[in-house]
């Protein structure tokens, strides 16, 4: 296909859609921060950014400069971009506007920021999106009966604050400061076992970070990271599998298979010159 899909995010969920994408033959430039800040790190293209390559259900994502771009897609991998602000969508590659669209998948859950430039198509993920006004499409990512559904009007229900399934699963920073990391993602837990240290930055004891429960360590924020009070670092899975570490989940493939969805609807409809959807 000669359409391309520009991936603001490269997350877990993120991660999700662009496996759904590249699997069916659309070419992807993934954008991310300097300092991306996924849990799920085993399949999350972001961590290119720090290794330089990262490989998820045996799709490669490497990290490129602009003009490397081009080349990385001849060689079927998905290029990884820092660039925030989404830079690239000015750059003279992308001069065909027809053919670039915009997927929007940094679960920002607030409304984002214009995009400063005229896309024919802008996907959003989640919360903070409404059709018709900062987007063209949202897609919904709550869990549910509604998960995977694109509206061409409104917006994705609200953020509920809440994770899916057992909020304890949830690993959230106590303080500001370093991580430090104790256990390794795959690793099995028992219930108040470390997982990881937060060292504040005034020289104070270290706040530790233990597991609620029994399960598998399926996602931990990259040691190292400064991080903020209540921020997400990780993730404990109960069902004590350290296989499903290295898979992509079922909500972010559902979601990847609704932005497929929202593409081929888009582009049967602009082919046939009705865009009623």
């Amino acid at each position: 296909m000669t359409n391309l899909i520009v991936l603001r995010g490269g997350g877990d969920l993120a991660s999700g859609v662009a496996l759904r994408l590249h699997r069916t033959g659309f070419q992807i430039v993934i954008l991310e921060l300097e300092k991306p800040l996924a849990v799920r790190r085993s399949v999350s293209f972001s961590e290119a950014v720090y290794e330089g390559a990262q490989t998820v259900e045996g799709t490669t994502a490497r990290l490129v400069s602009p003009d490397q771009l081009q080349a990385t897609l001849e060689v079927n991998e998905i290029p990884v971009l820092v660039d925030p602000q989404a830079s690239i969508l000015r750059n003279q590659f992308l001069t065909s506007p027809r053919s670039t669209f915009v997927v929007d998948a940094r679960l920002l859950k607030t409304k984002p920021e214009p995009l400063g430039v005229n896309i024919p198509l802008h996907i959003g993920l989640g919360p903070g999106f409404t059709a018709g006004e900062n987007c063209h499409a949202v897609i919904e990512t709550r869990r549910g009966h509604t998960m995977g559904r694109t509206y061409w009007k409104g917006s994705a229900q609200a953020d509920s604050g809440e994770p899916d399934g057992d909020r304890r699963r949830i690993l959230r920073a106590s303080h500001n400061g370093m991580l430090i990391s104790n256990a390794r993602i795959g690793d099995h837990l028992e219930e108040g076992q470390l997982i990881a240290e937060i060292q504040p930055g005034d020289g104070g004891d270290n706040y530790l970070i233990l597991s609620p429960f029994k399960g598998v360590l399926r996602g931990l924020i990259r040691p190292g990271i400064r991080v903020t009070r209540d921020m997400k670092i990780g993730d404990v899975d109960r069902r004590n599998d350290p296989a499903l570490c290295a898979l992509v989940s079922d909500k972010a493939l559902a979601v990847g298979g609704a932005v497929l969805e929202a593409l081929l609807m888009f582009m049967k409809q602009s082919e046939s010159g009705s865009m009623a959807i």
